[in-house]
């Protein structure tokens, strides 16, 4: 099947790879195809800058995870664009903490100390805020608890 834009005869294998641009996806794998759907790019392309608006929030804000909002738009843009993932994965802001994690697996010391001393600090204000309900008192102690050994139980980098 072909396709034509503007009078041009394109062919169905219109696709751009990421691979050949010689990136990888999340798992550290040759990445796959960005989809040749105009509306299925830009939806992906809209979700990955809305993943990555979420990620800079947390960021700031201890109660929202980074890491996973910033994977997911990775993703997204593997999809959409290969401008974009390498803009988000070279980023000067985010983009070693992103390749960190994605390649290393891990974590500088400094990184660790920064987001578990604000985690505690985040959810030990929402604690106090919300007062002493011993349910929201639990659930928060289990968060603080559950992120912090996930960032302790990362491989700590050498600082770059």
């Amino acid at each position: 099947m072909t396709h034509t834009r503007n009078g041009a005869i394109l062919p169905e294998a219109t696709m751009t790879s990421i691979e050949s641009a010689g990136m990888q996806d999340l798992a550290g794998l040759p990445a796959g195809q960005v989809n040749r759907h105009r509306l299925v790019r830009w939806l992906f392309a809209g979700l990955g800058f809305l993943l990555t608006g979420i990620g800079i929030l947390g960021m700031i804000l201890p109660l929202l995870p980074t890491t996973v909002f910033l994977l997911g738009a990775a993703g997204c843009f593997a999809k959409a664009s290969p401008g974009a993932y390498k803009w988000l994965t070279t980023n000067r802001l985010f983009g070693s903490y992103l390749r960190n994690y994605r390649e290393h697996k891990g974590a500088t010391l400094g990184t660790k100390i920064f987001s578990i001393s604000t985690l505690w600090v985040g959810l030990g204000f929402s604690g106090f805020v919300i007062g002493p309900v011993w349910w929201v008192d639990l659930v928060l102690g289990a968060v603080a608890v559950g992120v912090t050994w996930h960032l302790v139980s990362l491989k700590t980098l050498p600082r770059s």
